[in-house]
């Protein structure tokens, strides 16, 4: 049987995306097949289309790493979801297709009162920021919590879960109409980073006791001027780049943590293990309406090049999304 998908044809800009057919997937041993309804876009994506970010072995060279649908098939092994449930589910790769194959530990049930649009926004932000601010960063109830790109996927999802969890949130942003959205979801102070230097503000309110970096480059040295005593900075992308001349004095003598994480390359015990923590922890925040994802655009699959232009650009607030089913 084939299926419609999405394809990479060569390294390149967002008009590489090709819509093709390839054999519908099978479950291997501990895996799920889903009838895609909706899948996530992420820089991820835009990353491996430029060939700046290969797949795992072993994983799909189809891009997409978030969906949501239903599940038709379950390989051997598989005890939850049974067929026929509605999850969302955090993909190694494939999710531009209508369907895909994933590990079942890897699911979760769409959240009440969520649309299947909408949970599809969920698995690879709410993956990410977990892991990174909670597990990785110890981010405590009552600490200063630095967020940069507040109104991408990933701020708009951290800056809601830090405040959950009782931290004071910062977060930059590069408009007035991304810094009003960021407060709208919690932050208590936004800083446009056109008009206002983070390190200054976050100086005058005694420093950040953890930050959560996307920018990297320049950025790098001044997050570490913008810790507070003992802070914590998590790293997990470089849109400027990755190598820059430091002066790692500062985390001798105020005692500071660098940290950082990708996601896609853990494995799969590594990311049941966050599958878990989000099922016990955050999911009982979404269904009860304290948390929600925030969208920006649905695009057809057929018009996946549109959707990375729109992400390229900047200019979206939350998340954009494929409608596949």
């Amino acid at each position: 049987m084939m299926m419609q998908a999405v394809e990479i044809t060569r390294p390149g800009g967002p008009d590489v995306l090709v819509v093709t057919q390839r054999p519908t997937p099978e479950p291997a041993h501990d895996q799920v097949v889903i009838k895609v309804a909706y899948a996530g876009v992420n820089r991820p994506d835009a990353l491996q289309r430029a060939g700046l970010y290969s797949p795992p072995a072993g994983a799909s060279d189809l891009p997409g790493l978030e969906a949501s649908g239903e599940v038709v098939a379950v390989g051997a092994g598989v005890t939850t979801p049974r067929v026929g449930d509605q999850v969302c589910a955090l993909l190694p790769g494939g999710g531009y297709a209508q369907y895909v194959a994933t590990a079942a530990a890897h699911c979760l049930p769409v959240p009440h009162g969520l649309t299947l649009k909408q949970a599809a926004c969920l698995p690879e932000t709410f993956f990410t920021v977990w892991s990174n601010v909670f597990m990785r960063g110890h981010l405590q109830a009552g600490e200063r919590f630095l967020v940069h790109g507040g109104s991408s996927g990933i701020g708009t999802t951290a800056i809601q879960l830090a405040r959950a969890f009782g931290a004071r949130v910062f977060a930059t942003a590069g408009s007035d109409d991304k810094c009003a959205a960021c407060a709208a979801l919690g932050a208590e102070a936004t800083i446009n980073y056109r008009d206002a230097d983070f390190v200054d503000v976050m100086k005058a309110a005694r420093g950040a006791d953890l930050i959560l970096d996307m920018v990297g480059g320049s950025y790098i040295q001044r997050n570490l001027n913008a810790l507070a005593d003992d802070g914590r900075l998590v790293q997990i992308a470089f849109l400027q780049g990755p190598k820059v001349e430091l002066n790692l004095i500062q985390i001798m003598t105020r005692r500071l943590t660098m940290t950082g994480s990708t996601l896609r390359p853990q494995s799969d015990l590594a990311k049941a293990r966050i599958a878990d923590q989000l099922r016990h922890h955050v999911w009982p925040l979404i269904n009860a309406g304290k948390i929600a994802p925030v969208m920006d655009q649905e695009f057809a699959l057929a018009d996946a090049a549109a959707a990375h232009a729109r992400m390229e650009t900047s200019a979206h607030i939350g998340k954009i999304v494929l409608r596949v089913g």
